[in-house]
């Protein structure tokens, strides 16, 4: 997957992980050299979030008193980690279909159609195809997102994976804390 050109779509809880399979998917590319960048498209309005990731130029809107790259354009050869994708409004979700359809998009108040090459790698903790059939997520958009579609199961459904965390956390704080490395006893994990 790491080696694809496709738009990746990672779905599962909050806290399962999705960044980090984000970072090792850049880091592992032959992009990994350019820039990753993280935009959690559920932390801001509507009109910022077309700003963040679009840009904007002078004189767009109130405060708008320079031109503004976005991020899109910032991730250029690059990715472009969109984190939270089934926040997005109807709207929104429009203009990111055309991003992922051709690779352009008109940043706020501008008549020039830029061009981006970034990588595209989506997270939601949401179910796209329920919130499709409920008419609050566009079924293009969607199809153009699940690509290729990865997983990431909360830990109650990896158990096994308990004592390897525990053991790389334990290193993290002996070192971090120049202390002796503790043990956990066995009975403990049970």
């Amino acid at each position: 997957i790491k080696a694809s050109e496709s738009t990746i779509l990672i779905q599962g809880e909050n806290g399962t992980g999705k960044e980090l399979i984000a970072k090792a998917l850049h880091f592992g590319s032959v992009r990994k050299k350019e820039r990753f960048i993280v935009v959690n498209c559920g932390a801001f309005n509507e009109n910022l979030l077309e700003s963040e990731l679009f840009g904007h130029v002078k004189g767009a809107f109130t405060g708008a008193d320079k031109d503004k790259a976005g991020l899109f354009e910032a991730a250029d050869e690059g990715t472009l980690f969109l984190d939270e994708i089934g926040d997005t409004s109807l709207e929104m979700q429009v203009k990111l279909l055309r991003v992922l359809q051709d690779g352009t998009y008109r940043p706020v108040g501008s008549n020039e159609i830029k061009k981006t090459t970034a990588r595209i790698v989506c997270a939601t903790n949401k179910d796209l195809a329920q919130l499709v059939s409920e008419g609050i997520f566009r079924e293009d958009l969607y199809y153009r997102l699940n690509v290729i579609t990865l997983r990431s199961p909360s830990l109650r459904e990896r158990l096994d994976d308990v004592p390897l965390l525990i053991d790389n956390f334990i290193e993290k704080f002996a070192i971090k804390f120049a202390t002796k490395r503790k043990e956990v006893s066995k009975n403990c994990l049970k």
